[in-house]
């Protein structure tokens, strides 16, 4: 009964202070970082951490918030492709997924061993690295300087970021990684999908790109925003957590 109760109330406190930090975020330029016409965001970073600490109950709500905050961004604060973000099944929606997805994967993860957990994440690694190193490849065919600087570069950090996710941190600490990576595209594909799928000749169009482009355009978008949202959330959550693990045990 205590226990419960114990549990409940924590729950309580973590949707309470990762839903308001979603608000700020949400309110404030720092929840999302302008790159052309569209933004990537850290938002979804307090959905992988209540997902990760209050499982998928807690996940669930924050991500809620942030989904009703990204519909509410898109009603007050527009741009030329907040139309799409105005349908909750676009705003709402992924975002309650990100919650309860992450805290499933996560539970997942911990009740694997550690040697199959770090072949996971290699995986996961060298998945993004192999199709980031097609996409320079692709470029130099066609001779895309910026493409070739823009995958060059994104390979780079992920390369950094797969060391240092295999070999600095503590074992501990790849479970964490493997969710935050997860979270994040979730996110990411769960959102461009739907815009794909329900809006993509208007979106594509209202980027003043060739409608003809639209499976291409999208995925551009998904590489250049998503790939920095990962090794942010990747960072960030691991470290979050840790300390809130160590406060907390």
């Amino acid at each position: 009964m205590n226990n419960t109760y114990s549990n409940n109330t924590k729950n309580i406190a973590l949707i309470g202070v990762l839903g308001g930090l979603t608000i700020f975020l949400g309110l404030t330029p720092m929840g999302f970082i302008p790159i052309g016409p569209t933004a990537a965001t850290i938002m979804h970073i307090p959905v992988i951490i209540g997902a990760i600490m209050g499982g998928p109950v807690v996940g669930g709500f924050v991500g809620l918030i942030f989904g009703l905050s990204s519909l509410f961004n898109a009603i007050m604060k527009p741009t030329i492709v907040s139309f799409a973000f105005l349908n909750p099944l676009v705003s709402v929606l992924p975002r309650i997924i990100i919650g309860l997805g992450t805290a499933y994967i996560y539970s997942f993860v911990k009740a694997i061993s550690k040697k199959q957990t770090k072949l996971l994440i290699a995986v996961i690694w060298v998945g993004i690295s192999l199709y980031l190193g097609y996409g320079i490849f692709s470029a130099i065919q066609q001779a895309k300087t910026t493409s070739i600087i823009i995958n060059t570069v994104l390979l780079s950090i992920v390369l950094l970021t797969m060391f240092f996710s295999l070999k600095k941190l503590k074992e501990a600490s790849i479970d964490i990684v493997i969710s935050a990576v997860a979270g994040t595209l979730i996110n990411t594909l769960l959102v461009l999908s739907l815009i794909y799928f329900l809006y993509g000749e208007q979106f594509v169009s209202a980027l003043g790109k060739d409608v003809s482009t639209v499976g291409r355009t999208i995925l551009t978008i998904g590489i250049i925003n998503g790939i920095p949202e990962v090794i942010i959330a990747v960072i960030l959550v691991t470290a979050i957590v840790n300390t809130l693990r160590k406060k907390y045990k």
